[in-house]
């Protein structure tokens, strides 16, 4: 097939990207090598405008095992322990076929654990929909939820891992590009962890899992392009997964890594036989030759280029020792799986690929892997925005602080996602200490009295207002949310998400962002280990907010963390790290300004890294003198949200705030450093906090039935926990339930 101006276009590649692909082949490629070089290439696989700003990320601590450029990271736990974690998107494709679009972005990020020899634990989710009412696209919107929300359930049950939590954001950015990442994180011995690298000249390569067919072609490159009208016909493009099938595949291959018969495996995920091939040759710096006529295919008829783009799920491919082959055939039979082998590992470094008797690609795998392009975007500019700086004249000053309550928590953003996260089995394998609907998740790791507690953070509005600093609140935050269970914050994980690249005001967006993650991560002490970046998030030229989302773990011993919700009544509560400041202009991306003001301006709240380290220290003492009994942090919606969600067991509060011209700037400012606790000591508790230098007033005590909230002269908010509770439960399936 002649290679034309319009064929290189329709496989996303530029002509400059042609040309290089030219001289490095000495040649022209063939049909099938310009689809090869199309995925390989494409932003999704080859980070080729992110890559020189994802090096200002700190990879290396003290608990690093496995930094960035395998399936995922690692950090070890102590006794020869190991957890390897690691997040990943799925978004252009749950936006097409939404169900099958999130399922098998959990396939695939499953397949990254327990390629490394790790066997999943805990998998969390971060989810970013349109707006579920008030907007024409409610009603689609709706059924994107409803659809990314049964897919991961139906995955990770059936697979038979916990979804532990996550987060689930609303924002009218979102309506034509929703946000699927998921996080998994799993266990093994320091040991048995595998690499994909293959080596071992004349070792064979064996194709494992399920048959190849045609769903998935070109899935790589379609998630490294903006949507269009035409992006609803590409439903072929969106892999199908069988989560059944994928859990015979961990345990044959867990089994078979214990035969010491594996050299390297490796994951056919995106870009699918192309890209694990490669890839492990690449990084052995050996070539790898395939004969296709042997891959197992349930479709007929497939061309190379069909069955080398293919995303078929449930598929790997193991460099085994020769002679040992069927050591690993046989587990696999065991499980009833393919097993085969395709190919051999050659001297030469190329990727050649054999189909009906011929060459029909020879290409050296150093092109595809490290020759992609590299680009250093334009972005010298003003990160986009079209808020105002500074707030509206006359700011409005509230009449009814009690509804504007009620209006808050039962908000898209905030209410509870009970809806969501009762359809995931969350305690399955019973490792499960703390789940669903707390600040942090955790899981124990049974062999050992280490227990790991997990958090994922990412604020749209935030980056969307300054990138910078809005990465910089998402690391605070999660370790924040880590430090309320007693978490020492140990390692990160980065999803990137963010619009056209091209443009320069949308690239300004994700390198201030990089680097703003960079400096908190390295000043918190959680390198990233490895992660995602997930470009052209745009429909027709409109872009999401720019969306970094962390998942950063933690580590403690095993115990039962202190909960969100209050205990009892009587209990003192303080406000460690004190009531904080809001100015006006640190107000505009509240939610009291989205859901209240239906207004957006100004800057984020302001963080001092050093005062916020300095709290998390101190609630992490005050749980090791076994002083608390509730913890939870504040964050969106402020102090009297996290007082309103801690007040939903029927034991509430009465609390005084000190006098203040903008009471609704005290409750409902965002300022961070600050933590919610109940007590047994309140002046035992501040005598630690002090040693920290961390404000820790009392504000109040905890009471049955009612939140109260008052200052020196008037009562502020007045609520019974009932009420509170009604509006914070059952509004998700409500508003899912809506008919416009």
């Amino acid at each position: 097939m002649k290679i034309t101006p319009e064929l290189i276009a329709q496989h996303q590649l530029t002509t400059a990207e042609f040309d290089k692909i030219v001289a490095l082949l000495g040649r022209e490629p063939s049909y099938t090598e310009l689809g090869v070089f199309s995925v390989m290439w494409s932003e999704h696989c080859s980070y080729k405008s992110s890559r020189i700003h994802l090096k200002k990320l700190p990879t290396t601590g003290k608990y690093v095992v496995q930094g960035p450029g395998e399936n995922a990271g690692v950090i070890g736990i102590g006794d020869g322990w190991v957890v390897a974690f690691k997040i990943e998107s799925h978004n252009h494709p749950s936006y097409i076929e939404p169900f099958q679009g999130a399922a098998t972005g959990v396939g695939g990020i499953l397949r990254d654990i327990f390629t490394m020899g790790a066997r999943p634990i805990a998998v969390m989710d971060s989810l970013r929909f349109g707006p579920i009412v008030g907007t024409p696209e409610s009603e689609h919107n709706r059924r994107i939820v409803e659809g990314v929300v049964s897919g991961i359930a139906h995955y990770g049950n059936c697979f038979g891992v916990p979804t532990v939590g996550g987060e689930c954001i609303f924002e009218e950015g979102y309506s034509a590009n929703p946000l699927v990442n998921v996080f998994a994180l799993g266990v093994c011995k320091e040991d048995e962890i595998f690499y994909a690298k293959a080596s071992g000249i004349g070792n064979p390569v064996i194709y494992v899992g399920a048959k190849t067919g045609r769903d998935g072609i070109h899935g790589a490159s379609m998630a490294s392009a903006e949507f269009t009208e035409e992006s609803k016909q590409k439903r072929p493009n969106v892999q199908v997964g069988d989560p059944f099938l994928e859990k015979l595949l961990l345990e044959a291959c867990i089994e078979a890594m214990k035969t010491g018969a594996i050299v390297a495996i490796q994951d056919m995920g995106a870009a699918g036989l192309t890209s694990s091939s490669c890839e492990m040759g690449s990084r052995g710096g050996v070539g790898i030759d395939i004969n296709l006529d042997l891959v197992p295919q349930r479709e007929t008829g497939m061309t190379a280029y069909e069955m080398l783009l293919s995303e078929s799920q449930e598929r790997m491919l193991i460099v085994a020792e020769k002679g040992r082959e069927e050591e690993v055939f046989r587990v696999f039979r065991k499980w009833g799986l393919d097993a085969v082998t395709i190919g051999v590992v050659t001297p030469d470094g190329n990727l050649r690929i054999r189909h009906l008797g011929q060459v029909v690609a020879e290409i050296p795998n150093p092109a595809l892997a490290d020759e992609a392009p590299k680009y250093d975007r334009p972005h010298n500019v003003k990160p986009h925005r079209r808020a105002p700086l500074d707030a509206p004249a006359n700011l409005p000053v509230s009449t009814d602080l009690s509804a504007d309550l009620l209006k808050l928590v039962a908000s898209q953003d905030l209410c509870s996602k009970r809806w969501i996260w009762e359809q995931y089995d969350y305690m399955v394998r019973t490792n499960t200490i703390v789940g669903p609907g707390s600040d942090a998740a955790v899981v124990r790791v049974k062999e050992t009295d280490q227990s790991i507690a997990m958090s994922l953070d990412g604020n749209g509005r935030y980056c969307y207002l300054d990138p910078r600093e809005g990465a910089k609140l998402a690391v605070a935050e999660c370790c924040r949310n880590l430090a309320t269970t007693g978490a020492i914050p140990v390692a990160a994980t980065n999803n990137l998400n963010f619009g056209n690249p091209e443009r320069p005001e949308i690239m300004a967006q994700l390198v201030e962002a990089v680097e703003g993650i960079a400096e908190a991560c390295t000043f918190f002490e959680t390198p990233i280990t490895g992660g995602n970046v997930s470009l052209y998030n745009e429909t027709l030229g409109e872009g999401i907010f720019p969306t970094p989302v962390l998942g950063i773990i933690g580590l403690m011993k095993t115990a039962q963390p202190a909960p969100v919700r209050f205990v009892r009544e009587g209990a003192d509560l303080l406000l460690l790290g004190g009531f904080g400041k809001c100015e006006d202009r640190r107000f505009g991306g509240t939610q009291y300004a989205k859901v209240i003001l239906s207004q957006l301006w100004g800057l984020p709240p302001r963080l001092d890294m050093d005062y916020e380290k300095r709290v998390h220290d101190a609630i992490r003492a005050l749980i090791a003198a076994d002083l608390v009994e509730s913890a939870h942090d504040l964050s969106d919606g402020g102090l009297a949200v996290a007082l309103s969600e801690s007040s939903t067991n029927e034991i509430g509060a009465t609390v005084t705030m000190p006098a203040s011209q903008r009471q609704d700037l005290a409750l409902f400012g965002e300022a961070p450093s600050r933590i919610l606790v109940s007590v047994r000591d309140a002046a035992r508790a501040q005598e630690i906090a002090a040693k920290f230098q961390v404000e820790c007033p009392r504000i109040g005590a905890t009471m049955k039935g009612r939140l109260q909230i008052g200052d020196d002269s008037k009562m502020l908010i007045d609520l019974s926990t009932s009420d509170l509770k009604l509006a914070f439960e059952a509004s998700l399936p409500r508003l899912l339930q809506t008919h416009e």
